[in-house]
């Protein structure tokens, strides 16, 4: 399947990484691909520089956000959630319409600093935000309650985990949740319609206090029934 991977950062790169590994194809869309390759600097995350990381994977491409999504079946928004309404903008309504777009960002608010508050919640979501922004796109919230490597190699965890998916259309949900058995989760809980991503998005405060409170990020929800 022909994926577009927008964000270069910690969570594209690691979605990019896991994908082109099962033999998906992957290109991942960034706003200057030349400008992206030329950096010699780590990024905010401490991730060394894009042409460093992409000289291991060789099978995947970089391409603006409009190419790579419109030469992709899904595209990945993993981008910082208060870019993602602009990043998709650039992406271009037309090369969404009709693709399943797997929204794993959080509307996450550091202006005050750490722990960071949120953009949006209670009454809406950055999920159906997107969803309202491009109506022809197919919105599938997921992943974006556990920490990226976990989001690619659950089976690191010690023992099983759940991962949430929220969504209007029911193909789509399927489309994912294949996808996340292909990455290793066992425990995929499909939760109904992205209203139901307002939930997941404000898991985020617990899981950041949780990080502080046991020192790692390696961690997951369990849901036990």
């Amino acid at each position: 399947m022909k994926f577009a991977v927008l964000g270069t950062g910690t969570v594209g790169r690691a979605i990019g990484g896991r994908l082109d590994e099962l033999g998906h194809d992957v290109t991942i869309g960034t706003r200057d691909p030349q400008a992206t390759l030329a950096r010699t600097e780590a990024d905010g995350m401490g991730n060394p520089p894009y042409a460093e990381w992409a000289a291991q994977h060789n099978g995947i491409r970089l391409a603006s956000f409009a190419d790579a999504s419109a030469a992709a079946e899904v595209v990945v928004n993993a981008t910082s959630g208060e870019a993602s309404l602009e990043v998709l903008g650039l992406a271009g309504g037309e090369n969404l319409a009709g693709k399943v777009l797997i929204d794993i960002a959080n509307p996450l608010d550091f202006s005050a600093g750490m722990p960071p508050t949120l953009l949006v919640k209670d009454t809406d979501s950055l999920g159906e935000q997107i969803q309202r922004a491009f109506p022809a796109v197919r919105v599938v919230k997921t992943l974006n309650t556990l920490t990226a490597g976990l989001m690619v190699r659950p089976d690191t965890l010690p023992e099983g985990s759940s991962v949430f998916v929220s969504g209007d259309d029911a193909e789509a949900k399927a489309v994912v949740s294949t996808l996340l058995k292909e990455f290793g989760h066992t425990d995929v809980i499909d939760l109904g319609d992205l209203s139901t991503a307002r939930g997941t998005e404000m898991l985020l405060p617990v899981w950041l206090r949780l990080m502080g409170a046991l020192g790692t990020p390696n961690f997951n929800f369990k849901i036990v029934r």
